[in-house]
């Protein structure tokens, strides 16, 4: 089956046609978000809707028609428009925004834990700021609605599980929006999406050529970990994105009992089928790919990505220079937004090939955080972890990566698992896959990448320390 995916990132859009294994096609624009102050950062929704119509306009085009549509999705965004004009009521508030870190204190001091990531944070904000009253008749929507709600022209106000758990208001067995903090939170529950299965034919697509069905909805990282296909109980992978994350498929049965551990990983639905969910456990990097743009928009050390394979391998080791990702704060397992990112050990030797390569070593460091938070937490050992994202096409970087985690790393044989991913669910919608052990056996990577060396993992928890709680009253919201 040939399967437009439609996958709205953080920094691009990109359209593909693919069966499952391979990418036909594809499209990509890039959309950056605007950020118009230090901790806001914000998405034109009408733009984003008219670059996921044309570019999945184009790909069917140039295939000659297609058998259905999926979407995935950056989460965690949150956009509110107004239900019979389909006019936002102002800009999307991206999942990176920190402007509701004041909310997010207040609410924890009245005992409901929300963190500025979660879209119900932004959806509160936008309607204390369009509609007060709460009198009028709204929408609110992560980006899968927002996308399925143009892809039908309006006829579907949906979301699926793996996005609605991201906003904070869904139920602990994930199957409902919660009242009680739906109500706590003054959000009137008819501006809510009704939660559908992740695979299965919601509607029509109708702007679109031939009105293909649309047949599956997924978060972006759920949606990499059925493309890696990690959809056995104990599988893992790692996708390097503006941010990274590792998911790990846990099988059925909520696996961790409160809203985050102590480690910092924290319960996701992998996605849901027939009205059974599957769930995953999920560790957290805010910075990731993002400290490869501010090394080549705001600092100038590079003039594009492809550069940085060049000078990070030519030198050895970084010179003793240690870099800390925390251009936003940092995630699992410390959860401090006021952290910021680090630069320690530069001397008059430094130079920039040492500082790329300290980059990349730095984000290796926080993946090799995240597995062994969610290796404690899922109770499971990744002998092999599966790779994906924009950073994996790297080679140096790869072989880094290989080396701090001290385990084989296994590459996506296309470079976003996500379009995969997607595909597989609505491949499950029309009958393409048998059973999820069809899809696990399918999987063949384009490289494997052994470890070559040990790393001073020591040193690097130091430099951690010094970067964190650099702005204490963000810290707090991460406690």
């Amino acid at each position: 089956m040939n399967i437009c995916v439609i996958d709205v990132g953080t920094s691009s859009i990109r359209s593909a046609v693919t069966d499952g294994h391979r990418v036909i096609c594809f499209r990509q624009e890039r959309t950056p978000p605007d950020m118009p102050e230090p901790g806001l950062v914000e998405f034109d929704a009408n733009e984003m809707a008219a670059v996921i119509l044309q570019s999945a306009t184009e790909v069917i085009d140039e295939v000659g028609g297609v058998d259905a549509v999926a979407v995935t999705n950056q989460r965690g965004t949150a956009m509110v428009w107004d239900r019979k004009t389909g006019e936002p009521v102002g800009p999307a508030l991206g999942w990176q925004d920190l402007r509701t870190v004041g909310e997010c204190l207040a609410w924890q001091a009245e005992g409901l834990e929300m963190v500025p990531n979660e879209s119900a944070t932004k959806l509160v904000y936008l309607l204390d700021h369009h509609d007060p009253d709460r009198t009028r008749d709204l929408c609110f929507g992560t980006v899968d609605t927002w996308t399925v709600w143009c892809l039908s022209q309006g006829a579907h106000h949906v979301v699926d599980p793996s996005n609605a758990a991201m906003s904070g208001m869904l139920s602990n067995d994930g199957t409902h929006w919660s009242v009680e903090i739906v109500d706590l939170l003054g959000v009137p529950p008819a501006c809510l999406p009704e939660i559908v299965d992740s695979t299965g034919v919601v509607g029509a697509a109708t702007a679109l050529p031939g009105s293909p069905p649309i047949a599956g909805i997924i978060g972006d990282q759920q949606s990499s970990l059925i493309g890696q296909r990690c959809v056995l109980e104990g599988l893992a992978k790692l996708t390097f994105g503006t941010g990274a994350f590792l998911d790990v498929c846990t099988g059925p049965g909520r696996p961790i009992a409160d809203k985050r551990s102590d480690r910092g990983t924290f319960p996701i639905v992998a996605w849901q089928e027939d009205g059974a969910i599957v769930w995953g456990v999920e560790a957290f990097m805010i910075a990731a790919g993002s400290n490869m743009s501010w090394l080549i928009d705001d600092v100038g050390l590079l003039a594009d990505a492809s550069e940085s394979t060049a000078m990070a391998g030519s030198v050895d080791d970084t010179g003793g220079v240690v870099y800390v990702p925390a251009l936003y704060g940092l995630g699992t397992p410390y959860w401090d937004f006021g952290a910021r990112a680090a630069l320690f050990g530069i001397t008059g030797g430094t130079t920039a090939a040492h500082i790329v390569r300290a980059v990349f070593e730095g984000v290796a460091h926080r993946a090799a955080d995240l597995l062994e938070a969610a290796e404690a937490d899922s109770g499971y050992r990744f002998e092999r972890i599966r790779v994906d994202g924009g950073m994996s096409q790297n080679p140096v970087f790869n072989q880094i990566l290989a080396d701090t985690l001290g385990r084989t790393v296994e590459l996506c044989p296309v470079p976003e698992g996500t379009a995969l991913g997607a595909a597989v669910l609505a491949g499950r919608a029309l009958g393409q896959w048998a059973s999820w052990q069809e899809v696990a056996d399918s999987w063949t990577p384009r490289a494997v990448v052994e470890p070559q060396g040990a790393v001073d993992r020591d040193r690097w928890q130091e430099a951690v320390q010094r970067a964190v709680r650099w702005y204490p009253e963000l810290s707090d919201i991460g406690l």
